[in-house]
């Protein structure tokens, strides 16, 4: 017979849980608690709350250039994350600066040419 795992209290341990399961396992969690919660369910809740927000924090300026790259425009992006405009587009860069600076094997993580072509595009968008 399979125990279930209690919930991790801790957000280095949180984060070890793959992403996806981590919003899988806070959903159970927040529906699955007793009111009021105790300290171990309200520790669980804040571990994997602040590992998924971490993850995301991490993860969201990758989507937001492969939605550029799709063809989406910044404000179906802005309207998408529920960011301002200014603040994809500081995402976006910080997170390409980083990507195309990085070398491994001999190649850029983000090619700088596919930078450029985004580059234009946004600058034409917001009137740079």
């Amino acid at each position: 017979m399979n125990r279930p795992v209690p919930p991790p209290t801790r957000f280095a341990e949180a984060e070890e849980i793959n992403p996806y399961q981590i919003l899988i396992d806070l959903h159970n969690h927040a529906t699955g608690h007793p009111f009021p919660p105790t300290r171990n369910d309200a520790l669980a809740e804040l571990a994997l709350a602040a590992a998924a927000v971490s993850w995301w924090a991490r993860w969201q300026p990758a989507m937001i250039h492969a939605a550029l790259r799709a063809g989406a425009d910044l404000a179906d992006i802005s309207a998408a994350t529920g960011l301002d405009i200014g603040e994809v587009v500081r995402r976006w860069q910080q997170w390409a600066e980083v990507q195309t600076s990085v070398v491994v094997a001999g190649h850029r993580l983000l090619d700088p040419d596919e930078v450029r072509t985004i580059r234009v595009r946004i600058a034409a968008e917001v009137d740079l």
